[in-house]
């Protein structure tokens, strides 16, 4: 019913607007029982798909990726859909705006999408606020720094992030490898890297053990496609030596590679998601499950339009999977063929 009836009249819109569009009918859906009824016909709950990752139970292993419920306005929403687990964010210590519209571009003939977003949020400290009532599934905070912070301070703004959020997420998500704020990527070198995953692992420890019920909570670094071997190993190195929690793997891409859809579109500055994508995240997975010997957990997530993507990221090495792209042009059904893929295994 999505995608011959929905669908194709969402995509006659703004791709920007339809996401307002869309949380509008989610929260009014809510509102009026139809999530319930849709959780009750459609979704599939099971304890065999229930799966212990860095210490959490996560009721089935298909989350939703940061970047759709930014502000964290609909993650018990969303989860009744069929999420295991809902991935807040990216947010940063002050509001900001993004960067300027037009920056959200379909490639329906690449079933892809190019985001040049900019960690538009409303700030963490309003998520905050959302994030205080009863939670019905699991959620990770992802974090990120202001544009207008200069690299050498990053570090305060990711602190801020975790210091807030710390009471109110199951799992932490470290974003250094977004394309579309300047200079954020080069965070992801080896020795700024190291230092800012050290520091909220102190944090960490520190903010943990304050309290006769407090745990620390998982850190996990969301990676590029686009690194190299080499500058893999690297991060397989940086995982030993800070002993974060594990890796997401990955963010957008800014290679084009070969696409079908018209040049000027293809050309739009900023991160490439969706099919296009689907090979290249595998690989990287792979690479870093192989070479580390299976030493840290990883979710996968990138490209994941059907439940054979799904299998083929859990079979290179993925503890669990995260959708957005696929989530966009397959509709909520994906989530359940997936499970059932899993179960049938």
């Amino acid at each position: 019913m999505y995608k011959i009836l929905v669908r194709p009249i969402l995509f006659l819109l703004d791709p920007e607007k339809v996401h307002h569009l869309t949380f509008f009918l989610i929260r009014l859906f809510g509102k009026i029982g139809l999530l319930n009824l849709y959780k009750s016909i459609c979704v599939l709950e099971d304890k065999a798909l229930e799966r212990e990752v860095f210490g959490l139970k996560f009721k089935n292993p298909v989350g939703l990726a940061a970047g759709f419920d930014k502000d964290a306005k609909l993650y018990n929403e969303l989860s009744d859909l069929g999420f295991g687990f809902i991935e807040i964010g990216t947010l940063t210590p002050k509001p900001q705006d993004g960067n300027p519209k037009k920056r959200l571009f379909r490639l329906k003939a690449d079933k892809a999408i190019i985001n040049r977003m900019g960690f538009n949020n409303s700030g963490v400290f309003d998520a905050v606020e959302r994030l205080k009532k009863e939670h019905r599934v699991l959620v990770g905070g992802n974090i990120g720094k202001n544009k207008i912070t200069p690299n050498e301070d990053a570090t305060k703004d990711y602190l801020i992030c975790f210091d807030a959020l710390f009471p109110h997420v199951d799992y932490f998500v470290v974003n250094v490898s977004s394309p579309n704020t300047p200079g954020l990527r080069e965070l992801q070198d080896k020795e700024p890297l190291t230092a800012l995953l050290k520091e909220l692992k102190k944090e960490n420890t520190k903010i943990g053990t304050k309290g006769a019920d407090t745990i620390e909570k998982p850190i996990l670094l969301k990676i590029a496609p686009d690194l190299t071997d080499n500058q893999l190993t690297d991060i397989i190195k940086i995982v030993k030596d800070t002993k974060i929690d594990g890796i997401i793997a990955t963010n957008t891409t800014i290679e084009r590679g070969e696409l079908k859809s018209t040049y000027l579109l293809s050309e739009e500055k900023g991160g490439l998601s969706g099919k296009p994508l689907t090979d290249r995240s595998t690989e990287v997975i792979r690479f870093l499950a192989e070479k580390s010997n299976k030493a840290f957990p990883i979710i996968g997530v990138g490209g994941i339009h059907s439940a054979e993507n799904a299998l083929e990221k859990l079979e290179a090495g993925a503890d669990l999977v995260q959708l957005y792209t696929g989530f966009i042009y397959e509709g909520p059904a994906l989530i359940k063929k997936i499970n059932k893929a899993i179960l049938s295994q």
